[in-house]
């Protein structure tokens, strides 16, 4: 397994090939982000929301068009920049999740493909759930290893890229894991593609 040092080198240079293209598409990804946040703010009202993994802070520029107090981590510096350029007036945070400093719990949580990518799904769980107050929403994503639509050759799954990818979930192992950390699965949305989607609550 990489270390935490190595994961950040595989990321510096990923993000510097994917950068350019990604953030092409800002339009685009700021509509998807709004469909996302009316769905969210359909099952809370308001409050502090946190994007873990942020990237170019589409998702937090949503959540505050949403009326939310919006905050964004992200490890890339390169899309961190792009974020506090353009969209300023959000909360952002350069590092890991395991490292923030906020003594304020969040009332939504979104964590979106970005859990494959950490080698200590118990200690990114963990500090996930340290930040959110007692009932607060967690929205997390990742691929789906045990879905029907997932190729027989794993080696033709776009989502199986070791070591980007270090880690693999279904539902029943990803809902295992968030139950540990007192985040209690309440629904999970249908996905076409190989993926999970759900809701979790933090019940303690």
């Amino acid at each position: 397994m990489p270390s935490a040092g190595e994961f950040s080198a595989l990321y510096d240079d990923a993000y510097q090939g994917a950068t350019a293209g990604y953030f092409a598409k800002t339009d685009k990804k700021l509509r998807r982000s709004r469909r996302q946040l009316a769905r969210i703010r359909r099952k809370v009202s308001g409050g502090r929301f946190l994007d873990i993994g942020c990237n170019g802070g589409f998702t937090v520029e949503a959540a505050r068009e949403y009326g939310f107090e919006a905050f964004g981590i992200e490890l890339d510096p390169v899309s961190l920049a792009y974020a506090q350029s353009h969209f300023p007036t959000n909360h952002y945070f350069h590092g890991r999740i395991e490292d923030y400093p906020s003594k304020n719990p969040f009332d939504v949580v979104y964590c979106s493909e970005v859990i494959e990518h950490v080698a200590d799904a118990n200690g990114f769980l963990s500090a996930t759930a340290r930040l959110m107050r007692p009932g607060a929403l967690l929205y997390l994503t990742t691929p789906d290893i045990s879905h029907w639509r997932r190729p027989q050759d794993i080696n033709e799954w776009d989502a199986f890229c070791p070591p980007a990818h270090c880690l693999y979930f279904n539902p029943l192992n990803l809902t295992t894991i968030l139950a540990r950390h007192g985040l209690r699965v309440i629904r999970r949305r249908w996905a076409w593609k190989p993926g999970i989607k759900l809701y979790a609550c933090r019940t303690a």
